[in-house]
């Protein structure tokens, strides 16, 4: 029988799409938003919770004029804008403490209800 392995805690889903020239959807991956995910990854393993966190690496989320972005999960929560500083803030506060770092979070408008499936 195999071991049983633990599913992470969270999620963090962090947007690099990539796009040749010409294409509908902008490329927003340059050097910063890599050097973004980096720097999460490395928050992760300096607070020790890198098992507990799964980060990922995708493409677009679709908020691109809001970016960079990314998604935490459980809870839809979209983070916009970010910097090494907020994303510091954000695995402090929301990942470890528990607390969604509201002011990073994208405006409601931005960002409404989940759309339902149709039974």
């Amino acid at each position: 029988m195999m071991p049983q392995f633990p599913q992470p805690t969270f999620y963090i889903f962090k947007c690099e799409q990539s796009s040749p020239p010409g294409m509908p959807k902008p490329s927003c991956v340059n050097g910063e938003t890599q050097e973004l995910f980096g720097h999460m990854a490395q928050g992760l393993m300096q607070r020790g919770i890198m098992g507990a966190v799964q980060p990922i690496r995708t493409s677009c989320l679709g908020r691109c004029q809001m970016g960079p972005v990314m998604l935490v999960e459980p809870g839809h929560f979209m983070y916009v804008g970010l910097t090494k500083e907020k994303i510091d803030k954000i695995l402090d506060e929301h990942i470890i403490g528990g607390n969604p770092v509201n002011e990073f979070l994208i405006p409601e408008q931005f960002w409404g209800e989940p759309i339902k499936l149709k039974q």
